[in-house]
């Protein structure tokens, strides 16, 4: 089997320790910054960061290459990387991609002196469902609505924090700052 080449969108947010989680799991990855960057990827992670600001930094080119990009191949996005891939971040300010049918509030867990971490339940499609995951939110985007093609993988209590559509994934926390690959690794099966 080949292995799986990931980008990580790297404009802003701690992309590193996502590119580093990738090659724990498996797969090879590397950062983009360009459209030329996404050339040969079978994957692609938007981490988190600030949304208005990535709604800046994605420049026409850019931009047209990445919506391009997602429209072929499976795209994960963590806290703004989620607001971005939504079809409505309520804020007029930022100009998501549009493809995910979940509605978001920006900063809905509060603001960075809220930050927290958490253990949260996970679905069945996740490997060893059965321990939880620990979630660690940092001015965390809240879901007040899933589609009906939408689909919760991880939970906060009863509110869902990381879904799947299709080939898209998006959580409202990081998971690239534990030690636990299992939404890395189920992201892979995306790509497989």
């Amino acid at each position: 089997m080949a292995v799986a080449r990931i980008g990580v969108l790297a404009l802003q947010g701690d992309f590193e320790k996502h590119v580093r989680a990738f090659e724990a799991a498996g797969a090879e990855a590397r950062e983009v910054r360009t459209a030329q960057d996404l050339e040969g990827l079978s994957g692609l992670i938007i981490p988190g960061g600030e949304s208005t600001t990535l709604t800046k930094l994605l420049l026409a080119d850019l931009r047209d290459s990445l919506l391009n990009f997602c429209r072929a191949h499976p795209v994960w996005g963590t806290c703004a990387g989620m607001i971005m891939l939504s079809k409505d971040s309520s804020d007029p300010r930022v100009k998501p991609l549009g493809f995910m049918d979940v509605e978001i509030i920006r900063n809905g867990y509060g603001r960075q002196v809220h930050s927290f971490e958490a253990e949260l339940r996970v679905s069945d499609e996740v490997e060893h469902p059965e321990s939880p995951l620990l979630g660690v939110f940092i001015r965390a985007p809240r879901i007040t609505k899933i589609g009906e093609n939408a689909r919760p993988l991880a939970w906060l209590g009863n509110d869902p924090v990381c879904v799947v559509q299709g080939h898209f994934m998006a959580s409202a926390f990081h998971p690239e700052l534990t030690d636990d690959l299992r939404l890395h690794k189920y992201f892979l099966s995306l790509v497989a």
